[in-house]
């Protein structure tokens, strides 16, 4: 047995008791008539047309997350910043000026060689056939495996969309200084709900952050003393924290890992900080602070294949967020432009 088949197998053992389950669930949620497969948004869409499409994306997420470690975060992240926008067509992968990928909010994303790389690969054995969308989702969910996460199985078929606006980011995005109730009316639009919230607030379980996304959390007395102005916020912590950003940094050339025990591993260390009140961002600290949210930080914090369990369902429902298909959409021959080149702001 190969060394690609041996990981396989082992992921599949490993975690073969959710898969049955994530299928049904997701069958039932998002599958509920014939409609969807016959649009070409399916499990295993690929195994006709392009059937090592999915390998394909694997082998190169691993090969990318093997010489750099950060790689599964920025892949999560950018899937994220995809689909809570126009949905997930690809779109923050557009180039040019006023499109999502201009705008400041996402200038820190990261990722986007590895999408390339894999689409390259993809054009010379499958031409014209498998989407950027899909390269996306696949590599998204490969790096979680790869980062230590559970494997879990997504349908494909996605189509990638035309239209990309700057101006859209904003108001869809998840700012870190956000309130449980903020964070909720974002999740709700886009079809997730409180649970979807927390489980997947665990992405950040991996990856790092800029300076200005926390430094507000805590100021400098005149004797250099912490002062908590997020009272939620460990004393200890906020002390570390400054000598990496002082306090009101707004220098994005540093970057702190949102979980310092294991930034690498995707587990259910993330939860375990929330309650030392360790959190990076006030975003993190309200899923504990809020009476609402704070039973499933505890459960994952002491239960990490329930974690892991309710992240295959959470991610399936954030995977497919606004998909489109059929003539909605098209499949680029390069992920940072369209086919026609021209109008891709909306």
């Amino acid at each position: 047995m190969g060394k690609a088949e041996f990981y396989y197998s082992f992921s599949y053992r490993a975690f073969s008791k959710y898969k049955l389950q994530l299928l049904l669930i997701f069958c039932v949620a998002f599958f509920p008539s014939s409609s969807s497969s016959s649009s070409g948004f399916s499990f295993n869409s690929y195994a006709i047309s392009c059937p090592s499409a999915e390998m394909m994306v694997k082998n190169t997420v691993r090969s990318a997350s093997d010489l750099d470690p950060t790689i599964p975060g920025k892949l999560l992240r950018l899937l994220f910043h995809d689909c809570f926008i126009e949905g997930c067509d690809a779109s923050v992968l557009l180039q040019g000026n006023g499109t999502e990928r201009s705008d400041p909010a996402n200038r820190s994303l990261g990722g986007f060689s590895v999408i390339d790389s894999a689409k390259r690969v993809l054009e010379i054995f499958c031409p014209g056939i498998v989407s950027c969308a899909d390269v996306l989702a696949l590599a998204a969910r490969d790096a979680v495996e790869f980062a230590g996460g559970p494997n879990i199985q997504i349908p494909t078929g996605r189509k990638d969309g035309t239209m990309s606006a700057a101006a859209n980011v904003r108001p869809n995005i998840i700012d870190t200084s956000f309130t449980l109730d903020e964070m909720a009316k974002v999740f709700s639009a886009k079809g997730l709900s409180m649970d979807d919230l927390v489980t997947l607030s665990g992405a950040h379980t991996i990856g790092s952050a800029h300076c200005s996304s926390f430094s507000d959390r805590f100021k400098l007395d005149p004797n250099g003393n912490v002062t908590l102005i997020d009272t939620s916020l460990d004393r200890q912590y906020a002390a570390q924290l400054t000598k990496f950003c002082p306090a009101g940094s707004r220098d994005d050339s540093v970057t702190v890992d949102n979980d310092p025990g294991s930034p690498t591993l995707f587990d259910n260390q993330y939860y375990r900080i929330l309650l030392e009140h360790k959190g990076l961002f006030q975003s993190d600290s309200a899923l504990l602070e809020d009476e609402r949210t704070r039973n499933r930080v505890l459960n994952f914090a002491n239960n990490q294949d329930s974690f892991f369990e309710s992240w295959g369902v959470s991610f399936l429902k954030l995977s497919s967020i606004g998909v489109k298909t059929g003539d909605d959409g098209e499949v680029r021959q390069s992920c940072s432009m369209t086919n026609s080149r021209e109008g891709i702001h909306s």
